[in-house]
């Protein structure tokens, strides 16, 4: 009688295992107790609750704090946020001008802040040279990545209040003085979130002026962008995450009414883990095997579809709007970016917009991009107070 080898069963055995212990791994981490309320009274949006010092991932001669402070949720209902703000140590006294930076996805549960993450500075453009000009960082967590809540992942007001709020807080701290002059720059995510904190600031925090909106690859007419990259691996990833953030954050999107089977399995967990630190190989992993598109139901359709265009940054924005957009881009897609500004344009917005040949989604903001020069020196003309042009440009 011959013998059947236990060899390929131990081999499947000890690969589910390593399975199991990487999927648990990489799991975000808790936050420490810094994020949490000590008290539930509410505050007024903006106020200052804690400050400690920071030293992760923080440039040679910058010094950082990171900050918890009140915001408010779209519904009005009170709510907390993080955030880290950073200067050059030796930056010329006085209240000094202030960029408020709106990060890309990182994921939309708690432990995927980048206060959190060992690269806490990852794919921040001018970095350097912002700090070089003296000019105060304030870099928004937005809520429910650190602090407890609903992250509002691509739901634009949501996420504009957070850094406004940051700003308005970071004012009150003790060790930094920022001036009332403030420029935002936002990638991606964030892109969309700046272009949403123009036209919401004017309203929503008056007290906090802006000069200027830069917006790098942002992810801005939702309904195109979301449908044209919902097969790739980066697109499984991001309509995950946009799809469990809606659902959890709008009354009338069912996840259930848009995905089914395996695919809904795996963008559910997906959507439970950070696409940045030490688990984002595992979430690029889990979107390869997803394979096609998580949706069973066109996202551009029912309710997903009208909260998509919903959140669409249409502006008006009062201020100075530079869209920045790299043309080997292959998550937001160029001529999708294009389409926009051109509809924004025959509106009557003035936007400058700079197209970098060669420059992906993440390139666009590198070190050596043609992008740094041209952010800093447009910076540069908002805090001088200069008037941009009254017509689209580019």
């Amino acid at each position: 009688m011959r013998r059947v080898s236990s060899f390929p069963l131990v081999v499947i055995a000890a690969s589910l295992i390593l399975l199991a212990t990487a999927w648990s791994l990489t799991l975000p981490t808790t936050p420490d107790p810094f994020y949490s309320a000590t008290h539930r009274a509410p505050y007024r949006p903006g106020t200052l609750l804690r400050q400690e010092p920071f030293t992760r991932g923080v440039p040679a001669g910058a010094v950082a704090w990171r900050i918890l402070h009140a915001t408010t949720r779209d519904d009005g209902s009170p709510a907390l946020a993080s955030a880290i703000v950073m200067v050059a140590r030796h930056a010329p006294a006085g209240p000094r001008p202030v960029v408020a930076w709106m990060h890309a996805s990182t994921g939309i549960v708690r432990g995927c802040a980048p206060s959190l993450l060992g690269d806490p500075f990852a794919h921040v453009p001018a970095l350097q040279p912002l700090l070089d000009q003296g000019w105060v960082f304030v870099a928004t967590d937005y809520l429910g990545l650190g602090a407890d809540g609903i992250h509002p992942y691509l739901v634009g007001t949501g996420q504009a209040r957070s850094a406004l709020d940051a700003v308005r807080a970071a004012r009150q701290m003790a060790g930094v003085a920022l001036s009332d002059r403030t420029v935002v720059w936002g990638h991606s995510q964030g892109g969309n979130a700046a272009l949403w904190a123009g036209t919401l600031a004017p309203t929503y925090s008056p007290d906090v002026p802006l000069d200027g909106i830069a917006a790098i690859a942002p992810a801005s007419h939702l309904p195109a962008l979301v449908d044209g990259v919902q097969h790739t691996p980066i697109g499984r990833i991001t309509s995950s995450y946009l799809l469990q953030a809606y659902s959890d954050t709008y009354g009338d999107v069912s996840f259930d009414a848009y995905a089914h089977g395996w695919p809904a399995r795996v963008a559910r967990d997906i959507a439970s883990r950070c696409l940045a630190g030490r688990g984002a190989w595992f979430t690029a992993l889990e979107a390869l095997a997803a394979g096609g598109s998580i949706f069973s139901a066109p996202p551009t359709s029912g309710p997903l579809g009208q909260r998509l265009a919903q959140n669409t940054p249409v502006g008006p924005w009062p201020q100075p709007v530079l869209v920045a957009q790299g043309l080997a881009d292959a998550l937001v897609l160029p001529e999708l970016q294009s389409r926009f500004v051109a509809a924004r344009c025959r509106a009557g917005q003035a936007i400058d917009y700079r197209r970098y040949a060669g420059r992906d989604h993440l390139s666009v903001v590198a070190a050596d991009s043609p992008l740094t020069p041209d952010l800093v020196a447009w910076t540069q003309l908002r805090f001088a107070g200069a008037s941009a042009d009254a017509a689209c440009r580019g």
